[in-house]
């Protein structure tokens, strides 16, 4: 994600009122570092964490980025404590270990009143050790103290008791709270999540979708419903989060980070709620609870509001982006407002879910150094697909043709005869985002302009090579933008050379 779209997301984590947004790792890039710092400036609400490893410099960045949330501030630290990241990655002994801990949470103290650290790879790490590192860093002055599942090893009961065993062996251990960290390898972090609440941690760590690296992280929206719903299991906690907005959290997120939601999702599936089979639809109709166990609208199912059309003016676009919960700029409505126009020549309604992805569409710090004007594309059982493409580039207009193996790639070919540059498409995806023959299309996709990274792209329209062209184009914007970033870091460092 970029700045923008991060900061949709936190707005949005705020709405859905989670404790903690964990907004990223301010000393890896100059982007994150800002995000991080724009989040803290501008996000009300929940506290702001930012992520870094026992390492001065880490801990510095991070201070600096949260500064701005002020007493919602925290640092996150994390250092590894399991006996084979010990040998293998870290090569230190655990009294070193156990030293860096300490004097990691002090500095990191020294800046905020609110530390977490987590002793990465928990589930693999001795449980004495585990629970001497606890004891010291409580000690040292974190206020929570989480225990991560980092590789997703563990299974429940065992994960439980590792838990329970923290609580039995460290005697300071209410001066802190304990979080749990789950990763999904074995299908297992809801589950590892829950029974580390009951056997006494007041935090658990996730991500929307259960999106997060490999399989991913706990589900939130899962860990959120089953406290909710079995509270006569989980009968002495409780989360305060607004279940309204689950639904438009995980469509958001999905939009942002260009991840589809399986459709058999729990939660937020498309067929969460769904029933094909006659004896629960019968049950249903007889008394909802047969058959399930959630209102779907309290988690924010329910009908969409009433369409739009293309006589639809830009205060009632305005007023419904709005409703939505998007902040935007007059400028950027107004942009909106033309792509809205025109899609609402193309179909009769424009839904909340067409208009999500045209903001989606839209929404970019990446400056536009190229804009679709014009694309045909001829195509058949017995021709060879051909696109021509126009695009601006401030007042002048480029053009060029291609054939190709296909409508899409004869338009993304187009695309690099007039750039000169060639893209390979590594991922493509499209999904539409209403039913019917007319929906709206979004692309999404990875392209590798030939030096092995992926940049993603993202576009939409009724028509899905449209889509494609913008999406391809979306990313060749972000390419040139990073580009033009690493000449300007290359022309400051040879000042700053030529200086000393």
């Amino acid at each position: 994600m970029d700045l923008r779209e991060k900061m949709e997301v936190a707005r949005q984590l705020a709405r859905l009122n989670v404790d903690v947004i964990e907004a990223g790792f301010p000393v890896i890039s100059d982007g994150d570092f800002e995000s991080v710092k724009q989040i803290a400036t501008e996000v009300k609400g929940p506290i702001i964490a930012g992520l870094a490893r026992c390492v001065k410099n880490d801990i510095e960045a991070a201070a600096a980025a949260i500064k701005p949330a002020a007493e919602r501030g925290r640092i996150h630290v994390f250092l590894a404590t399991s006996k084979i990241h010990a040998e293998h990655k870290l090569k230190k002994a655990n009294d070193e270990i156990l030293r860096l801990a300490v004097e990691s949470v002090e500095l990191a103290k020294s800046f905020v009143k609110d530390v977490e650290f987590s002793p990465e790879d928990a589930s693999r790490t001795e449980p004495e050790f585990l629970a001497e590192v606890t004891r010291a860093v409580i000690a040292a002055g974190a206020t929570t103290v989480n225990i991560p599942d980092t590789v997703g090893c563990a299974v429940p009961e065992p994960f439980g008791k590792l838990i329970a065993y923290l609580f039995d062996n460290v005697n300071n251990i209410d001066d802190a709270i304990i979080s749990a960290h789950c990763h999904n390898d074995l299908g297992l972090a809801v589950a590892n999540s829950l029974v580390a609440v009951q056997a006494g941690a007041r935090q658990i760590e996730g991500t929307i979708n259960g999106i997060g690296e490999r399989a991913g992280n706990a589900a939130l929206e899962e860990v959120i419903m089953a406290i909710k719903t079995r509270s006569d299991i989980f009968d002495n906690v409780h989360t305060e989060i607004n279940t309204a907005e689950i639904v438009k959290t995980s469509r958001l997120v999905s939009r942002m980070c260009s991840l589809q939601v399986q459709r058999n999702k729990a939660i937020v599936g498309e067929n969460a709620f769904a029933h094909g089979a006659g004896i629960h639809q019968d049950g249903i109709i007889k008394k909802r609870e047969t058959y399930e166990i959630i209102d779907p609208t309290e988690i924010g199912w329910g009908e969409t509001e009433l369409p739009l059309t293309k006589h639809s003016g830009r205060h009632a676009v305005a007023l419904r982006l709005q409703e939505l919960s998007y902040t935007l700029t007059d400028a950027e409505i107004d942009d909106i407002f033309t792509r809205f126009k025109e899609i609402g020549d193309r179909k009769k309604f424009v839904y909340d879910d067409d208009l999500a992805a045209l903001v989606d569409d839209s929404l970019t710090t990446v400056k536009e150094s190229y804009s679709l004007e014009y694309l045909h594309v001829s195509s058949g059982t017995t021709t060879i697909p051909t696109a021509t493409v126009q695009l601006r580039r401030g007042e002048e207009t480029l053009e060029d043709s291609s054939p190709g193996n296909g409508a899409v790639d004869a338009s993304m070919k187009a695309i690099d005869r007039i750039l000169k540059k060639s893209g390979h498409l590594a991922e493509y995806h499209v999904n539409a985002t209403t039913g019917g023959k007319d929906a709206l299309g979004e692309v999404s996709l990875k392209v590798d302009f030939g030096d092995g990274n992926l940049i993603s792209g993202k576009g939409a329209s009724t028509d899905v090579i449209e889509a494609s062209a913008r999406a391809y184009l979306n990313a060749v914007n972000r390419v040139s933008a990073l580009e033009a970033e690493h000449e300007d870091s290359d022309e400051s460092a040879a000042a700053s050379g030529a200086t000393i």
